[in-house]
């Protein structure tokens, strides 16, 4: 099979496993304790969970459409 029959070149899989890596390190980010019934975490509306968690996940997300429409040089 020739090489031009691939939709995805090496960098293309590399910045999609990128993309992915930002993504999960953006879950990772919202991670947290959480409230029960008996005592409230405050933590839970800290900017970290709130603001740059989401951010990042969109970065990633982004990236990852990049990474998929992205032409393979010929």
């Amino acid at each position: 099979m020739d090489k031009k029959d691939f939709a995805f070149d090496k960098v293309n899989f590399i910045l999609l496993a990128v993309s992915m890596v930002i993504v999960v390190l953006g879950f990772l980010l919202m991670v947290g304790p959480s409230s029960t019934d008996t005592m409230f975490e405050p933590d839970i509306f800290s900017v970290r969970r709130t603001k740059i968690a989401p951010v990042v996940c969109l970065f990633g997300f982004v990236f990852m459409i990049y990474a998929v429409v992205r032409k393979p040089k010929s």
